[in-house]
C-alpha cells in the first residue's frame, strides 16, 4: 500500500446535522487513529468530498435538505468505490435496506455501539483492500491472457472471445454481487437477532440462486440450439403454447397478453421447440419492460401476432407499449451478453433467439422508440419437407 493510499484510508468524512453527535463521534474516531472531517449537512459534505476525496463517509440517514440516501446516491455517482456507512434510527429499517441496495457499506443504529461501529469500519477497510488486490490481480491476469491469445488467435477472433468472456464475467459478477448482498443482510440478521433481516437476506439469496440456475440453463440452451430438429408443423402452435404459459403470470401483474393468429398459414418445416423458446424470450422481455411501471402507460399491453408475408412462411411479431429503446441500445441488443436489464439480465435470451432464427435461415428485426414501446419481428422461410 502506498503512502497516498494509506492516508486516504485513514480519512473519514462524518456527516450529521446534530453538533453533539458530530463532536462525540469525531473524538471516538480520532481515538481510533482516523483523521476526521465533519459536515453539518449533505451539501457541505459533497463540497468537502470534492476537495478531500476521503475513502470513507459516515452519514446520518435523516437530515434536512439533502438526506443520507440522496447523499449516498450522489457520492456513488461521483465515485462508485466510495465506502459509505449509514447511521439510522431504530425505526428506519426500510431506509437502511434501501441504502444497502444503493451499495452502502453498512449501517449502524443509534445509539451507536462502539463494537458495531468497529465492525462497520473494518468492513469498509477490508472492501478497499480487496478492491486493490482484485485490481492488481485483474491487471496481471489481463496481461497473461493478452500474451497467450496473441500467440494463438488473430485479432478479429481475439476481439470476439474477449467480448464473450467480458459479457459472461459481467453476468456472473452481477449474480455474485447479489449473493454477497443477501449474505450480508442475513449475517446482519444473525448478529442482531433480527427476524426481518433474516427473511430479507434469505429471499435475496434464493433469488440469486434462481438467477444462477437460469444462467446455467440459458447457456445450455444456447449450446443445444446448434442442433435443430426440423419437422412439418403449424406455425401458430408455438404461439398458442407461449400464450397459455404466460397469460396467468402477466394477468397477475395487470398486464394484458393479446394473441392474434393468422388463419391463412400453411404448415412449414421448422423446429417448434426452439421457435417456442425464441418467442418465450421475446414475450418475457416485453413482460419485464411492462413491470417497469415508471416507463409504461396506465394500461400495459403485450401483443403476440402471426401473419403470412409475401415470400415467407410466417412472420411472428411481439410488441409492447412499455419502455422502448434508443438507437444506440437497438444496435447492441443482439451482441454477446448485452442486456438492458442491468443486474437482472445476462443478454443470453436475445443471443439465443438470434442464433435460432439465423439457423432457420430466417430474419429477426426490432423497431423501438423510447417511451412508446418495442416490436420484434421474426420471419421464417417456406421450408416444406
Amino acid at each position: 500500500m502506498s503512502d497516498t493510499e494509506s492516508m486516504t484510508v485513514q480519512t473519514i468524512l462524518l456527516v450529521d446535522d446534530e453538533e453533539d453527535i458530530r463532536d462525540v463521534l469525531s473524538i471516538s474516531l480520532e481515538d481510533r487513529g482516523y483523521q476526521v472531517y465533519t459536515a453539518e449537512n449533505g451539501q457541505t459534505a459533497l463540497d468537502m468530498y470534492d476537495q478531500m476525496k476521503p475513502s470513507i463517509v459516515i452519514t446520518d440517514i435523516k437530515m434536512p435538505g439533502i438526506d443520507g440516501i440522496e447523499l449516498l446516491r450522489e457520492l456513488k455517482r461521483r465515485n462508485p468505490d466510495i465506502e459509505v456507512i449509514m447511521i439510522t434510527g431504530h425505526g428506519d429499517l426500510e431506509l437502511a435496506i434501501q441504502s444497502l441496495k444503493l451499495e452502502a457499506t453498512d449501517f449502524v443504529t443509534k445509539p451507536i455501539n462502539d463494537d458495531i461501529l468497529d465492525i462497520a469500519l473494518k468492513r469498509a477497510l477490508d472492501r478497499m483492500q480487496m478492491r486493490r488486490q482484485l485490481r492488481a490481480y485483474t491487471e496481471n491476469l489481463e496481461k497473461m491472457v493478452e500474451e497467450k491469445t496473441r500467440q494463438l488467435i488473430d485479432a478479429e477472433r481475439m476481439a470476439a472471445v474477449g467480448e464473450t468472456v467480458s459479457g459472461l464475467s459481467h453476468a456472473i459478477k452481477n449474480i455474485a454481487g447479489g449473493l454477497k448482498g443477501g449474505a450480508f443482510v442475513l449475517e446482519k440478521g444473525i448478529t442482531l437477532d433480527n427476524k426481518t433481516y433474516l427473511l430479507q437476506g434469505w429471499e435475496m439469496l434464493k433469488g440469486n440462486v434462481d438467477r444462477i440456475r437460469n444462467l446455467s440453463l440459458n447457456l445450455l440452451d444456447y449450446g443445444k440450439a446448434a442442433a435443430m430438429q426440423y419437422r412439418l408443423c403449424d406455425p401458430n402452435q408455438p404461439v398458442r403454447e407461449v400464450s397459455k404459459l404466460m397469460v396467468p403470470q402477466m394477468k397477475s401483474k395487470g398486464i394484458l397478453l393479446q394473441t392474434e393468429l393468422a388463419t391463412d398459414l400453411k404448415p412449414i418445416c421448422f423446429d417448434p421447440e426452439n421457435i417456442h423458446r425464441s418467442l418465450l424470450n421475446l414475450v418475457t422481455n416485453a413482460f419485464d419492460a411492462c413491470i417497469e411501471k415508471n416507463a409504461c402507460p396506465e394500461k400495459q399491453v403485450v401483443i403476440l401476432q402471426t401473419s403470412k408475408p409475401p415470400g415467407w412462411g410466417v412472420e411472428y411479431r411481439v410488441s409492447d407499449n412499455c419502455g422502448g429503446m434508443d438507437a444506440q441500445v437497438r444496435e447492441k441488443i443482439f451482441r454477446t451478453f448485452f442486456s438492458t436489464k442491468g443486474v437482472r439480465g445476462s443478454g443470453i435470451g436475445l443471443m439465443l433467439t438470434n442464433k435460432i432464427v439465423k439457423q432457420h435461415n430466417g430474419v429477426i428485426e426490432v423497431e423501438s422508440q423510447p417511451g412508446l414501446g418495442t416490436q420484434f419481428s421474426i420471419r421464417l422461410p417456406e421450408r416444406q419437407s
